[in-house]
């Protein structure tokens, strides 16, 4: 995979990095780089800063929900979303971290990781989150490659096929749901009991093609040039076996890029940015979008759509100062 950009235009040096803006989206994945079309669309100055152009968008092998592409690499859908960016002349700062926020009246400093400073009216905040890992041996070497952490986003290219859902709880359940209607077979394993509810565990009893292992452990993903399955043990007896499949699905969460923002938003118990109905964060002028909000369904269409109304709900804020 092919990560490099051309970024003679579009990457900021640090000379004329350190100025005002009206806005600054801090994250460069569909929630940010919507905004900033959006932003740049509205007449507003706007400054993107990002680790990485596209976010988790880029380690996804192929998109097949996002309206206008039946089809699209992750990759491929970076670029279109960098290229649509750039088009408007936006500055972006890659391969830069955002370290804190400091806000009085109507004005934002930001400091980065290599010791800037950029000053802005408005903030919008789309740093997304990261899928909770398993840990275990063999999973980042088959991710991509039969482990994938979105049964909505890859579930369709496991029809007819043998797969295992890591988790108990209600995503990890819904998931298992929604495969057992185009997998051959569905095993799901977890290591205590299930915490999804009920209603939901009622339903999944009704597909034949499921079956439940509790108090299993994972211990490792093995395979050759694809997933072959995993190898657990039984928590009660000792006894150690393995389950073959194609694919694996780890629901076990999402850790949200939130711990910078300790003390300068409202976070959720589960480390989310709590926003209400246009973005807006509990602190004037800072707004968030996408994975590291509390808005449900981590899906790339959402997370646009959700860094549009951030950025149009920034244009309001800033309209009224």
């Amino acid at each position: 995979m092919n990560l490099s950009f051309d970024v003679s235009s579009s990457i900021l040096p640090k000379n004329d990095f350190e100025k005002a803006y009206d806005v600054v989206i801090v994250g460069a994945g569909p929630a940010g780089l919507t905004a900033a079309v959006y932003s740049k669309r509205k007449g507003l100055t706007t400054l993107v800063v990002g680790e990485k152009i596209g976010g988790q968008v880029m380690d996804t092998t192929s998109v097949e929900n996002y309206t206008g592409f039946d089809y699209i690499t992750g990759e491929n859908l970076a670029h279109a979303f960098k290229d649509h960016v750039k088009s408007l002349k936006v500055p972006i700062k890659e391969f830069a971290k955002v370290t804190t926020i400091l806000s009085e009246d109507s004005k934002h400093v930001l400091t980065l990781d290599d010791g800037s400073t950029v000053e802005a009216k408005a903030v919008i905040i789309a740093t997304g989150s990261k899928p909770r890992k398993l840990g275990v041996p063999g999973e980042d070497e088959f991710y991509g490659r039969g482990v994938t952490y979105c049964a909505i986003c890859d579930g369709p290219l496991f029809e007819g096929k043998d797969v295992i859902v890591a988790g108990g709880g209600n995503s990890a359940i819904e998931a298992a749901i929604d495969l057992a209607k185009i997998a051959k077979t569905v095993t799901v394993i977890h290591r205590s009991k299930l915490r999804a509810d009920q209603i939901v565990i009622d339903q999944l009893a009704k597909y034949d093609n499921v079956k439940v292992m509790l108090e299993t452990q994972i211990e490792s993903v093995y395979g050759e040039r694809m997933l072959g399955g995993v190898n657990v043990i039984d928590k009660a007896t000792g006894q150690k076996t393995q389950v073959a499949a194609n694919g694996m699905f780890v629901e076990i969460g999402y850790l949200p890029n939130s711990d910078w923002l300790k003390g300068i938003v409202t976070l959720n118990t589960h480390g989310e940015v709590i926003v209400d109905g246009h973005g807006a964060t509990d602190k004037p002028g800072i707004f968030a979008a996408g994975d590291i909000t509390q808005v449900p369904f981590k899906q790339v269409v959402i997370a646009a759509g959700e860094g549009a109304r951030a950025a149009l709900s920034a244009n309001d804020y800033i309209n009224r100062l």
